[in-house]
């Protein structure tokens, strides 16, 4: 499960670690408790060779879906039926990419009646890094086409599994090019790439439960709580 990603990578830091080819077309802000609905910057993959960076809504909704409701249920694509499910064949098989962050949030449960302690899970010696999606269009019978993206998730390595038993794929920059080049087609070699990231790389912290608000997107959200 992957339900809440920040994005404070300052736009030199994006660049180095995608290697992007096009400008931003919309200004790059931090954002500190991007929640579903919501857009947020993604990378793919041109045509013509290239990375570009584009905002795109989470939640990915399928080209047939009747309205956009169903992009809020297909937040997360589990990468063992990536392939196969209606929803994400499609997109898994074309429109792959990058969804670079600096973090995720997690919840621990504390026991019946407490309430969940959110944490902030982190590279812990690298500014940001990216997870594995997949992107879509959908197109209304009225109004303008809408872009949407999901998260691939994998079983919790040994940190993240501390709070839930799933995690988001988390890809070596070596693998960028493989799972964003629109010409690879083998299902094997890209599942391949869909496993657990290891976890002495990571680091996670507590933090306020202003995070469990999706209205509240500010730096409050990643400081980490004193014990």
């Amino acid at each position: 499960m992957c339900g809440r990603v920040t994005h404070a990578l300052t736009w030199s830091e994006l660049h180095d670690l995608m290697q992007l080819t096009t400008e931003p077309s919309t200004p790059l802000l931090p954002r500190f408790n991007i929640a579903p609905t919501q857009n947020a910057p993604i990378v793919r993959g041109l045509e013509g060779g290239g990375r570009e960076l584009v905002p795109m809504r989470w939640g990915l909704v399928p080209s047939w879906a009747p309205d956009l409701a169903l992009g809020s249920r297909m937040i997360n694509a589990r990468c063992e039926t990536v392939a196969s499910k209606p929803a994400f064949r499609a997109a898994f098989k074309a429109r792959r990419c990058l969804v670079p962050i600096s973090g995720f949030y997690e919840w621990e449960a504390r026991g019946a009646g407490a309430p969940k302690q959110p944490w902030y899970i982190h590279m812990a010696h690298a500014p940001g890094f990216a997870l594995a999606g997949l992107w879509e269009r959908w197109s209304p019978r009225e109004g303008p086409t809408v872009e949407s993206f999901t998260i691939v998730t994998t079983s919790a390595n040994e940190l993240v599994a501390k709070f839930h038993e799933r995690m988001p794929v988390i890809l070596a920059q070596s693998d960028f090019a493989r799972w964003i080049d629109i010409r690879e087609r083998d299902a094997a070699k890209l599942q391949a790439l869909l496993v657990p990231y290891p976890a002495a790389e990571m680091a996670a912290y507590r933090v306020s439960t202003l995070v469990n608000r999706a209205t509240i997107d500010d730096p409050r959200c990643m400081v980490p709580l004193q014990d």
